[in-house]
């Protein structure tokens, strides 16, 4: 059996949380308003986890999450509030003030509940909160180092002249082979967003086609991965209460139904289950000249001008889509954002060096390995120029990633 919870609760005792007050998997200490938490806290005792209802007497729950963060001992305690109602401008700021989880009442069933609280605990001893606000600072004040700016520009501007004829041959086959532009434009994240260049090495509105692609051949996705959201499914809580009430406000999406409490439960499912990244196995979008291009890595060529423009380096962590970037904002993996976006890096290096084969935490692990460069003025241009090395043999490969 798991070891008891130990549970602050700031707030009113009612009706809806006397099921996890008695539970017997967690203790509880109630404190009715702010002063009585906060001696509690002062006093030396160090819960799990702090539950605080929103409206607190002589105060309320986001001062007290305040009060909590500010001090070091509590870095690991996670939080979490309870409100009573829904409203947009509580959820945002919860989200932006780094609550752990905001729940509306009523809360869903005690087992959902505890469920929820031990995957925070468990999170927050991996991943402090100090931790968070240190690579926040740290993103501020980074600049890019004056000998890899001057080095990328070196690079860039060589490249081009001497690969010109190369693009030049290769964007008549492009044109040749199918119709569309030669090259590719989508706007993608590194330290900021971009339009980002490729050759382009796809039929044209292979867009279209990269959602119903990631759903069936994404390599990265999970198979027990909730996709999106299913409104055929009802909401638990609603299903407890008569049937002209519901457990928050409804809202209309495409022609569904659904309270705003279930919405969002499922929402945060399928963020903490969808895959980050996506790798499309056997990709049949990409034409014959984009297999070929994609192999020997000619349609990064037209990256050396997101490289003489500033939007990346030679060496980083690959820009990623929206999409994909949108996932890895908050938390241990937005360290990645720390290094600048670079045609060639670690990531790249390993992949292409393991034959295509690598899980999305490997990835990320790398990502970070590769900020942890740039963290403290680490950085080193000779551990750039390696990777470079190690990137020559590895363009040529057999897998189009």
């Amino acid at each position: 059996m798991e070891e008891k919870l130990n549970i602050l609760f700031i707030g009113r005792l009612s009706k809806n949380l006397r099921g996890l007050v008695n539970h017997p998997e967690i203790n509880v200490k109630h404190c009715p308003n702010a002063l009585e938490a906060t001696n509690y806290l002062k006093s030396g005792q160090k819960p799990d986890a702090v539950i605080s209802e929103i409206n607190l007497s002589g105060g309320n729950g986001f001062e007290m999450h305040e009060w909590l963060r500010g001090r070091p001992e509590f870095d690991r305690v996670s939080f979490i509030l309870i409100a009573h109602e829904f409203k947009e401008e509580v959820f945002k700021t919860a989200f932006n003030t780094l609550i752990d989880d905001l729940f509306i009442l009523p809360l869903p069933s005690e087992e959902s509940m505890i469920s929820r609280i031990r995957f925070l605990v468990n999170y927050r001893n991996k991943y402090s909160v100090s931790s968070y606000y240190q690579l926040k600072k740290q993103d501020i004040k980074y600049e890019m180092p004056l000998s890899k700016r001057m080095f990328d520009l070196f690079v860039a501007i060589s490249a081009l002249l001497v690969l010109s004829p190369v693009l030049l041959i290769v964007a008549m086959a492009i044109l040749f082979e199918s119709k569309g532009k030669i090259y590719y434009t989508s706007k993608r994240v590194g330290r900021e967003t971009f339009d980002f260049y490729k050759l382009r090495s796809m039929k044209t509105g292979a867009d279209l086609e990269l959602k119903k692609l990631a759903k069936n051949k994404n390599q990265y996705a999970s198979t027990t991965q909730q996709a999106e959201i299913d409104f055929s499914i009802p909401c638990p809580v609603c299903a407890r209460l008569p049937f002209d009430r519901s457990c928050s406000p409804i809202m209309h999406i495409d022609n569904h139904t659904i309270c705003d409490y279930w919405y969002h439960a499922q929402k945060r499912e399928v963020a903490k289950t969808k895959s980050a990244f996506i790798k499309i196995a056997d990709d049949p979008r990409i034409t014959r000249v984009g297999k070929f291009i994609r192999n020997t890595s000619i349609d990064e060529l037209p990256q050396l001008i997101n490289v003489i423009k500033g939007d990346m380096s030679i060496v980083g962590n690959r820009p990623l889509p929206v999409y994909e970037a949108e996932l890895l904002t908050r938390g241990h993996a937005s360290k990645r954002f720390l290094a600048p976006a670079g045609i060639t890096g670690l990531w790249q290096v390993e992949l292409r060096g393991r034959g295509g084969n690598m899980s999305e935490e490997e990835r990320m692990k790398l990502d970070n390995e590769y900020a942890d460069h740039f963290i403290g003025n680490k950085y080193s241009f000779w551990y750039d120029l390696r990777l470079i090395g190690r990137t020559i043999p590895a363009m040529f490969q057999k897998n189009t990633v």
